[in-house]
């Protein structure tokens, strides 16, 4: 089915605010807990890890949940209904604590949002990948979420920059998200419609492990995707220790502004690429266009703003592609699953995904903190030369050995229209 244009803005709407807590979350948490309530960042690193851990249980079982939900409830939409104020409560107790809120306040409503969270986005990524089957038209739905996305990240930004202080930023997004996800959701819920269940059986547990185990484009992008994710994660994390220990501009927050709107600029850009070429070899383009520009880093130093400027902008227009193909990849790897086993099982896949995405920013962003930490840097503190050091290899090139290595795994990834084309076509039998 091709969606139309409501129907598409409607799906999409929820993004808008689910994306918001993205970088509050994984940027500015931990230097407002360390800097304002004297969290250690060896503490707060862990924290991250764990919290990852435990969606390695809770997202698969939603996945499967979601799954084998009766069609009668929504298998999707009934999800985002519950979760939307599960999801503004949590946030609100995380980004807006008490004046003697410690470790055990951000441990437990960091966990409670990790929760919610998998509630809403392990069946709407789900959601995304039934509600159009054609290999294209899944690039135009990811795009249309993921531009959405995008633009909640960049309005987070601009709040939380237009803010006094900290606590004030974190308090405008956190009221952001409180207003705008059950409207969101309501449109979701309300205008976008309920994809098809393709299943003609359901797997047993063992079956369905066997299964997984066989879908080698599967487990060949699950990789691909964790790597990549990790590059991704690591300089989002450490961006404002970046900026302020050395560029010495810890004013030059609103970088990160421009970085997101050049993404949301390239949207178009990658949904061509993807109709013209294969979606995993605009991928690896991608990739590589970003390595190539983000190697240029260590040669920054202090007062270097145009310069990184200048960085942020040319890879803004990359991460748009990393946002919008690797999902609309997965569907159709999906596919394979489906017309192999019978059984459509998209929640329990993108639960999977979504493990290696989340285990990817707190494995590699907890990792980064707790290495920090080990080389003696200190948030907030005149730094020397080996802190600094391990700050600046962990922002940049760790993460260009980690694109590299995706994009070895993409780069001849078996799934292209042709393969995809004869897939759907054993699927709509029924």
């Amino acid at each position: 089915m091709t969606l139309g244009a409501r129907a598409l803005a409607a799906y999409a709407a929820p993004a808008v605010a689910l994306a918001a807590l993205y970088f509050p979350v994984y940027v500015y948490v931990a230097p407002f807990y360390a800097g304002e309530h004297g969290v250690a960042l060896g503490a707060l690193g862990g924290l991250f890890i764990a919290v990852r851990l435990l969606d390695a249980v809770t997202d698969p079982a939603m996945g499967w949940l979601s799954d084998r939900t009766p069609a009668r409830y929504g298998r999707r939409k009934l999800w985002m209904a519950l979760s939307a104020p599960l999801v503004a409560v949590s946030v609100w107790m995380l980004l807006v604590p008490p004046p003697d809120a410690g470790f055990g306040h951000v441990a437990l409503w960091m966990t409670a949002l990790t929760l919610a969270w998998t509630v809403a986005l392990t069946p709407y990524y789900a959601w995304g990948a039934e509600i159009d089957g054609d290999y294209a038209g899944r690039a135009r739905v990811t795009a249309a979420r993921e531009g959405a996305a995008l633009a909640g990240t960049v309005l987070a930004v601009i709040l939380y920059n237009l803010a006094d202080d900290a606590a004030s930023g974190l308090r405008a997004v956190a009221l952001m998200v409180a207003v705008a996800l059950p409207l969101g959701a309501v449109a979701a819920v309300t205008l976008a419609p309920e994809p098809r269940d393709f299943s003609r059986e359901r797997l047993g547990i063992g079956a369905a492990l066997r299964s997984l185990r066989a879908n080698a484009p599967f487990r060949r992008l699950l990789v691909a995707y964790f790597i990549n994710g990790a590059a991704n994660a690591l300089p989002a994390g450490l961006f404002l220790f970046f900026i302020a220990d050395v560029l010495r501009a810890p004013e030059a927050g609103w970088l990160l502004l421009v970085y997101f709107v050049c993404a949301i600029a390239g949207m178009p850009l990658w949904a061509w690429a993807a109709r013209r070429w294969s979606k995993h070899r605009a991928w690896g383009a991608a990739m590589l266009y970003a390595c190539a520009v983000f190697a240029c880093v260590p040669l920054l130093g202090p007062g270097d703003v145009t310069g990184f400027a200048a960085i942020c902008v040319l890879t803004g227009f990359a991460l748009s592609a990393d946002l919008s193909l690797p999902p609309a990849i997965q569907a159709d790897v999906v596919d394979v699953d489906t017309a192999e086993s019978g059984a459509q099982r998209t929640g329990l896949f993108f639960a999977l995904w979504s493990v290696a995405t989340k285990a990817a920013l707190a494995l590699s962003g907890g990792a980064a903190l707790i290495a920090l930490d080990l080389a003696g840097f200190q948030a907030g503190a005149d730094n020397d030369a080996t802190a600094l050091a391990a700050l600046v290899g962990l922002y940049a090139l760790v993460p260009v050995a980690l694109k590299l290595a995706a994009v070895a795994l993409m780069w001849n990834f078996p799934l292209d229209r042709a393969a995809h084309d004869a897939l759907r076509a054993r699927i709509e039998v029924i």
